[in-house]
């Protein structure tokens, strides 16, 4: 396991010049999310943070701020399987430098299982929502000559799972849209850029694996380990770390990365085998 706050500490001993930058990360109240969220008030920016519970957003604003005193963070409800709850956030976000499309959907199902209202769920929350937000901040983000927008995409994208193929897919939209969407930015400092994330113990998987377990009556700590054992490919050999996705977020967030546009990045623990 990697040392969490060492390795947060090493990345604030670098100045990654956001301090006055502001952000909006969707699908914040926990796991990735919440981790990116963390990362960039570290940082000094000023982040809203988004979930569908008011009262469960209202905890994590609150954990935020124990977590990083003196930090600028507010929070936004929003279902983005609701039009209407859509609508209201996008009229009532203000300017920002900083989009994160983190929110997401993912569960195991046989393909035939899958009925075209899940696919239609799945689309409108995975890659609707990155559409939705990145054409509400682009065009002021062009106007004001910097901005960066992240997305929060897996590896799943590239090698798409045969039990999860409709989760698959639409991370592979979400990777077409921000590879198009680098391609409006050309010559300006504005840029969009991909995380694809490997197998990550965020609180999702967390719940799912002590479900799972449980079922079996088997210790939740074995069953993760068989999991991650399982994986062919993975050559960390573990599940990443929420903090270690936010790492890289936040260095892509950063005037630092000026240099980085259109790319797909890895953070996926070495699971995808080509080389490029």
């Amino acid at each position: 396991m990697p040392d969490t706050a060492s390795i947060e500490r090493t990345r604030r001993d670098m100045d990654l010049q956001l301090n006055g930058k502001s952000a909006f990360v969707s699908g914040s109240t926990q796991g990735i999310g919440y981790a990116i969220a963390r990362a960039l008030l570290q940082e000094g920016a000023s982040v809203v943070i988004n979930g569908r519970s008011e009262s469960k957003l209202d905890e994590a604003v609150r954990q935020l701020g124990l977590e990083v005193p003196g930090a600028t963070v507010s929070g936004a409800v929003a279902d983005f399987d609701d039009p209407t709850d859509v609508g209201k956030l996008l009229e009532s976000l203000g300017d920002i430098d900083i989009l994160v499309n983190n929110v997401g959907l993912f569960e195991l199902a046989p393909f035939e299982q899958i009925t075209d209202e899940e696919w239609q769920r799945y689309f409108d929350i995975n890659v609707m929502s990155g559409v939705r937000l990145s054409r509400h901040v682009l065009g002021k983000m062009l106007a004001t000559g910097w901005g960066r927008i992240i997305f929060v995409g897996s590896e799943s994208g590239v090698n798409i799972p045969a039990d999860m193929v409709h989760y698959g897919v639409t991370k592979a939209g979400m990777l077409a849209l921000s590879n198009g969407l680098a391609k409006l930015t050309r010559g300006t400092a504005v840029t969009v850029n991909t995380i694809l994330g490997g197998p990550t113990y965020s609180d999702g998987v967390a719940d799912t694996v002590t479900q799972i377990a449980r079922a079996q009556a088997m210790p939740a700590d074995d069953l993760k380990a068989a999991i991650i054992g399982g994986n062919a490919t993975s050559l960390l050999q573990r599940f990443i770390e929420p903090t270690e996705i936010a790492n890289l977020a936040v260095y892509l967030a950063s005037p630092l990365s000026a240099a980085t546009n259109g790319a797909a990045l890895r953070a996926d623990g070495g699971v995808l085998t080509a080389m490029v």
